[in-house]
């Protein structure tokens, strides 16, 4: 069995060979790994869902090698993303002032014929015109269409365009729960901008986001466009914040490009409109962009294809590493003797009969801490709207009174619900954290702590990967339905003020209405908390009872397949995929990757 755990311990060598020379290894590696998948017995032994797994990966990697480079554009709601790509592209083509309910992807691409098609799921296509890619009207259309919309199949004869194709995504509304289309456009990007604001720079739910989703696909290349820096109010602030972001990105993602950029100024000067320069920095916004856009050129445009190279050998190298560490869990599990397997499977059935009571005994943790949470959440709240008062006021003398009646009611409608988004994002976090550490104990209470030796790591190494799942799983069922939106009860207090807009001083009449929108705001919170625990605890039984039929079906599988005149076949067909996967190894191991 020396040329499984040789398979897994094959590492790549750090030489940089010619790229460009990688393809014939690339189809020499993919080819060798679709001939495990076309081993229908090997299949069997790995079992459907992982062997689906390997499907997957395959259908990316092709997809990955025979489509257009695709530059992906992320970022949370009001951050600019489409505004950025119009100044990149030089154009309006991206639309912009879309609902988030919309929910729309835009895959933006080379055609001398400009045009635009709504892409359903079923596979028609619908012509649209520029007028449709409006918020509105593409809100009645979509509710009219015969089936789900799929993506905007958007085609220009802007020059760059020739040699990527943009995907412009919705805004992330909750980065815990990646929508999976966003996620499958992510995961087949040969690179990434992720677009944060000046305004709200780089909040705790934005670093987990690049933390948790983009770290793990070890892109080669990662812009960090913090945009509306035009909204500072002077070139220390805009050095600081920037200053901020790129620290933070170190921590979390060293190889990321941070650049400080106005997409709306670099869109206007491209276009050739009026570029208001209230303050005098006209010159500097557009060096910045161009900083910016030459970086682009030089790390990603020039490059596509070394990129798209390095990102098919990362994803076979993973594709080989994840296939190796099953064949070799599976065969520890073989060599144990029944009687250990046997005991094994009588620990888990004796946990589960007794799952349901260690569940509740760890729910009332779950309500403690999520009402502690709450707790936190109001003093932090109240605290904010203190501060906030004191900045309301003394905005009267130090703000321009044009400036109070353009900006204010936006202004405070934004700090109210970054500052309640806020308490969510931190809070799940640490209820993620939570739930975690309540898989690992309840792994234990199966019987996986029961297993010794080398064998122990291995198996303990895929329930790891189960109760990532299960954490995954519990975190978006605490985020559903948290009231992750903007506050809906306070949206009546600040109605009152935009009705009175007109006729009455506006900081007045937010002052008139401060303690009602307060408590709502509170009473909103409070509402949100007890939808995360209502969901959180109402999911967890059923969460946990998938990871008892995992574990229970993992064991039963081995035991079959170890039994009688199986066995040695078994161990055969593994030992001759270890081959395999060693020789795959091994052609890739000249690329440093």
């Amino acid at each position: 069995m020396s040329e499984i755990t040789e398979a897994i311990n094959v590492q790549t060598v750090q030489t940089a060979p010619g790229y460009a020379s990688a393809e014939p290894d690339i189809e020499t590696v993919q080819n060798k790994l679709k001939g495990l998948l076309g081993n229908k017995p090997l299949c069997t032994i790995l079992g459907d869902e992982f062997t689906k797994h390997l499907r997957d990966w395959d259908a990316a990697i092709t997809k990955r090698r025979t489509e257009p480079f695709s530059l992906v554009v992320l970022g949370d709601f009001k951050r600019g993303k489409s505004t950025i790509i119009n100044a990149i592209l030089g154009k309006s083509i991206a639309p912009v002032n879309v609902a988030p309910e919309t929910f729309t992807i835009n895959s933006i691409s080379y055609s001398e014929t400009p045009k635009a098609e709504a892409v359903l799921k079923n596979g028609q296509r619908i012509s649209l015109t520029a007028d449709d890619l409006v918020r509105e009207k593409l809100e009645k259309l979509m509710r009219a269409f015969p089936e789900t919309l799929e993506y905007i199949d958007i085609r220009d004869d802007a020059e760059l365009l020739k040699e990527i194709r943009i995907v412009d995504t919705p805004g992330l509304s909750d980065l815990d729960c990646l929508d999976k289309q966003v996620q499958d456009y992510l995961v087949n990007a040969d690179a990434v901008i992720y677009v944060a604001s000046a305004l709200s720079p780089f909040s705790e739910s934005e670093q987990f986001f690049l933390a948790s989703h983009i770290r793990p696909l070890s892109f080669n290349k990662l812009y960090v466009l913090v945009n509306m820096i035009d909204a500072m109010n002077t070139q220390e602030d805009i050095e600081k914040i920037i200053s901020r972001v790129s620290e933070r990105c170190e921590a979390i993602m060293p190889n990321a490009f941070v650049y400080g950029v106005s997409g709306i100024d670099e869109y206007r000067r491209k276009i050739g409109l009026n570029r208001p320069d209230i303050k005098g920095f006209q010159e500097f916004y557009e060096n910045e962009f161009l900083k910016f856009e030459m970086s682009l050129k030089r790390e990603i445009i020039l490059q596509k294809d070394i990129i798209r190279t390095q990102r098919v050998l990362t994803m076979l190298n993973l594709m080989i590493k994840d296939t190796a560490a099953r064949i070799r869990m599976i065969y520890e599990m073989m060599a144990m003797d029944r009687k250990k397997l046997d005991d094994i499977s009588q620990s888990i059935e004796r946990e589960c009969s007794t799952l349901a009571s260690a569940l509740e005994s760890k729910k009332p943790k779950i309500r403690l801490s999520i009402t502690e949470m709450q707790q936190e959440a109001e003093q932090w709240m109240y605290g904010f709207f203190s501060k906030l008062r004191e900045d309301i006021l003394e905005s009267r003398t130090s703000v321009p009174p044009e400036d109070i009646e353009k900006h204010f009611y936006s202004f405070l409608v934004d700090k109210v619900g970054e500052a309640y988004r806020k308490c969510l994002d931190i809070h799940r976090q640490r209820l993620n954290m939570i739930i975690a550490q309540l898989g690992a104990e309840l792994s234990k209470k199966l019987g996986i702590n029961g297993i010794s030796g080398d064998t122990e790591v291995s198996v303990k190494d895929s329930m790891d990967d189960l109760n990532m799942l299960v954490s995954k799983s519990v975190m978006s069922a605490a985020s559903s339905g948290s009231g992750d939106a903007f506050p809906s009860g306070t949206m009546s207090s600040f109605r009152n003020i935009l009705r009175r807009k007109r006729t009455t001083n506006v900081i007045d009449t937010a002052l008139e209405n401060y303690d009602d929108i307060r408590n709502s705001t509170v009473k909103d919170l409070n509402a949100a908390y007890k939808a995360m625990e209502e969901n959180a605890l109402g999911q967890l039984d059923l969460l946990y009872q998938t990871q008892v039929d995992v574990s229970r079906n993992t064991l039963s599988h081995t035991m079959e397949m170890s039994s009688g005149t199986n066995s040695a076949s078994v161990r055969k067909y593994l030992e001759e995929a270890a081959v395999v996967l060693k020789s795959a190894a091994e052609v890739l191991s000249q690329y440093a990757v």
